[in-house]
């Protein structure tokens, strides 16, 4: 089916594209001819062109999501991709069956490729989603281990075959295109996706990150490549995307480009070696400029210094986060070198604004062109143009859907579910005999969407997704039961540790992380504070009853306590829906290799560790089977626990007892009324009117003081509407703040954490905020907490 290596006849290459519209699922053949030369790639493209209103060339740099427009919509505009989000599926179904993915992509394909008038070629569509961690938007596929896991097993040939094996079932459903490996180069695990990065060393992030792009779309070369059970990849994002300041979603990367590029830059070589199709822009900016609108990088980096020759596709709706660009109106995007727009909803807009903008010289023709061509080749490679061009249901193994979760891809999943766990800490109680008997505790245990992590079946998971959305899936619970089963013993789930009646051989402590993805996952500190599986392991060691805890995270956290508890600790990450894995290490089945891809923590003080100065673990440490070892009884002391002192200014809709809100001179009392340009009313964040939106007209201020005896440092839980359009600042004694850039990020999205310590306010016992044009802020809850020396200040 490749045709990437295929020369087709110049002759034929317009009746190619313009047939497909005649006849979509019959392949259109070349004219033969002795006397003509083979057309090359880039003759194809410039003969597609040629042919080719302005608006059908703007319609392939469009990129709707599929809850946003209909089949109408793309035969009337022609699209030249579309997307499913994290929370979109088809018909607006996200739990729908794999049949119901191929049923609508044969409807988008067949929409896009009508026939034109004037004979202007129609363009067949293609089709991305986010298969971060095998298919996992599609109800039933395999579940394979997120990347944390995936480093530790530091396999590259086991991540070649996870890639082609979500490759095949990403086929099977009608699809074309994976915006996968994520190729980050997570260097502060505060970050809310460092679950998507493989290591923080850039060199395993490069080995395994090319491993993935060659599972995908076959080896370039090779008559694989691009062809029958493969689609294509996009390696994300460039770049900088792991190395934010202190870790913030979509944040600033600050230093020296050439330094950076030693760091965050050297997976991407090794994947357009790899032969890699695409690569997403970041939502990062690099040293304050956002890379959506970096032409020195998107361009000078990417393209002129290392080659790349594929297409360039933004991220949600990432373009109109550039100085000076809206969602809906964005020419600096296209040309800093972006293919691609990416945006779900307000698609129409930007192309009537990207028409009108070439029609008026705004945007050359041949910044449009080079685009449409990047477009167009990537559609060549892979067969999605060409003589072998078919409905997605008739390509490769389209349409062949006991592909989607097939009993080898899970025993795949279940491989690499083993290869990832990680044995901290090994008193002598590991491998566990399975003939014994067994208790397992926690909530966790025998729950598959918590192992699973962000990004399956929904955005950021979640607890609404019981264990019946995941059919032929295999919770960890499950797993050890039917091993102990197997073997003659007997297992007692007891997700409160209750103890049964008899003797009970070992007990294993289930919990960790709930799921989330991007933005919601990022974290002040990295202090795992959820009591639930500390209790549980406390408990059952008072009843003299040996622990294994499996701990479930997307990064490397502070468990000191735990792992003093527990007799045995064993990193799981987010193993995803092969439990059995779990268990096969557990009870020896086999042989323990995962090692850490991350340093480990070991103090409680909030601050990132790569690399082995701070580190419990370095990079590379874990126990193999039977071996026993860990650390010796550790440091519990944590000031980010939730015991932590606390004095509360403002909570639960009120000010506490000596504290004053006022503007202007004027009081407000608990934080409500009008005075001076602000406007202060009650809003419902957890319960009715615990929060307060506070509402500033140009050049107001906010001030809250109190009152002498609740000091320490300040942690302000807030969200704001929108990002300012004029410079906020905030005063703490005689120290200003401009924190305009910093709520930028933080505008429009959902609530998170201000933390005011000595590292950047003075000491007072007053907060002023100020903002020079409109703005609405809102605040739940104002603490001040003696926090950890040296903790940054952090939005």
């Amino acid at each position: 089916m490749n045709t990437a290596f295929r020369a087709l006849h110049f002759t034929a290459a317009i009746a190619l594209a313009a047939g497909l519209g005649a006849c979509a699922t019959t392949p259109v053949e070349p004219v033969e001819s002795a006397a003509a030369p083979a057309a090359s790639e880039d003759e194809q493209v410039a003969a597609l062109l040629s042919k080719m209103s302005l608006e059908r060339k703007v319609a392939q740099l469009i990129q709707p999501q599929i809850n946003s427009f209909t089949a109408q919509d793309m035969e009337r505009y022609r699209f030249g991709s579309y997307l499913n989000g994290g929370n979109g599926g088809p018909y607006g179904d996200e739990f729908a069956s794999a049949g119901e993915w191929l049923r609508l992509a044969d409807e988008m394909y067949d929409a896009s490729v009508k026939p034109l008038p004037n004979g202007e070629p129609a363009i067949p569509t293609m089709w991305g989603t986010d298969a971060v961690h095998g298919h996992t938007n599609v109800t039933g596929a395999t579940i394979f281990p997120h990347n944390v896991g995936l480093g530790a097993t530091h396999d590259p040939d086991l991540v070649r075959r996870i890639g082609a094996a979500t490759a095949a079932e990403i086929e099977a459903t009608g699809i074309d295109w994976n915006f996968s490996p994520t190729v980050a180069v997570a260097q502060d695990d505060r970050w809310g996706r460092a679950y998507e990065s493989y290591s923080e060393d850039p060199q395993l992030v490069a080995e395994l990150g090319a491993a993935l792009v060659e599972g995908l779309q076959g080896a370039p070369g090779t008559d694989d490549y691009l062809g029958d059970r493969r689609v294509i990849a996009t390696a994300k994002h460039f770049f900088g995307d792991g190395g934010t300041a202190q870790g913030i979603d979509t944040g600033d990367v600050h230093g020296d480009i050439e330094e950076l590029k030693k760091i965050h830059a050297v997976p991407y070589p090794v994947a357009i070696d790899a032969g890699v199709q695409a690569v997403m822009a970041s939502f990062n900016s690099i040293n304050g400029k956002k890379m959506h609108g970096n032409e020195a990088l998107l361009t000078g980096v990417l393209r002129d210094e290392m080659g790349f020759d594929g297409l360039v596709v933004g991220d949600w709706n990432g373009h109109g986060q550039v100085k000076g660009c809206t969602v809906t109106d964005c020419a600096q995007a296209l040309k800093a070198g972006l293919d691609i727009y990416m945006v779900p909803d307000d698609w129409k807009p930007l192309l009537e604004n990207l028409v009108a903008q070439v029609e008026d010289g705004t945007i050359p023709m041949a910044t449009l062109d080079r685009a449409v061509a990047r477009i167009l080749k990537v559609k060549l490679r892979a067969g999605i143009i060409g003589p072998d061009a078919k409905r997605p249901s008739e390509r490769g193994v389209g349409g062949q859907l006991d592909i989607v979760g097939s009993p080898e891809h899970r025993a795949l999943a279940r491989e690499a579910v083993a290869k990832s766990q990680v044995i901290l800490k090994n008193n002598g109680v590991l491998p566990l005999k399975p003939g014994a008997r067994f208790l397992v505790a926690g909530s966790a245990a025998d729950s598959i969407q918590q192992a699973a992590g962000g990004w399956t079946l929904t955005w950021q998971g979640g607890s609404e997704l019981t264990n019946d959305y995941f059919p032929g899936a295999t919770s960890i619970y499950k797993g050890i039961a039917d091993e102990v089963a197997a073997a003659g013993g007997n297992v007692i789930l007891s997700k409160d540790g209750d103890l049964p009646r008899g003797v009970v051989d070992a007990a294993i402590v289930v919990f960790g992380e709930q799921p989330y993805a991007e933005f919601y996952g990022d974290r002040k500190n990295l202090a795992f504070s959820d009591e639930e599986g500390l209790a549980l392991i406390r408990k059952l060691k008072k009843a003299n009853i040996p622990v294994v805890a499996v701990f479930l995270s997307g990064r490397p956290m502070w468990v000191n306590r735990e792992l003093n508890a527990a007799d045995a600790f064993v990193a799981s990450w987010l193993p995803g829906g092969e439990g059995a894995g779990v268990s096969d290490i557990l009870f020896g089945k086999r042989e323990a290799s995962g090692r850490l891809s991350f340093s480990w923590p070991v103090e409680c003080n909030g601050k990132p560790v790569n690399g082995p100065e701070g580190a419990l673990f370095k990079r590379g440490y874990g126990l193999a089977t039977g071996q026993t070892g860990g650390p010796d009884v550790l440091s519990e002391e944590c000031g980010f626990l939730s015991d932590a002192p606390s004095n509360a200014w403002y909570e639960n809709g009120r000010l506490s007892q000596g504290v004053t809100a006022s503007a202007g001179g004027k009081a407000l009392p608990d934080l409500r009324g009008e005075a001076a340009g602000i406007t202060a009313r009650g809003i419902d964040r957890l319960r009715q009117e615990d929060a307060r939106e506070v509402t500033f007209e140009p050049g107001s201020s906010l001030t809250i003081t109190g009152d002498g005896s609740k000091g320490g440092d300040f942690v302000i839980d807030y969200s704001v509407a929108a990002s300012p359009t004029a410079p906020v600042t905030v005063k703490v004694g005689d120290k200003v703040l401009d924190v305009t850039a910093d709520l930028a990020v933080a505008g429009g999205k959902d609530w998170r954490q201000m933390i005011l310590t000595e590292s950047c306010i003075a000491g007072g016992n007053a907060i002023t905020i100020t903002s020079q044009g409109p703005l609405k802020f809102s605040i739940s809850g104002i603490a001040r907490v003696d926090l950890p020396e040296g903790t940054d200040c952090s939005f």
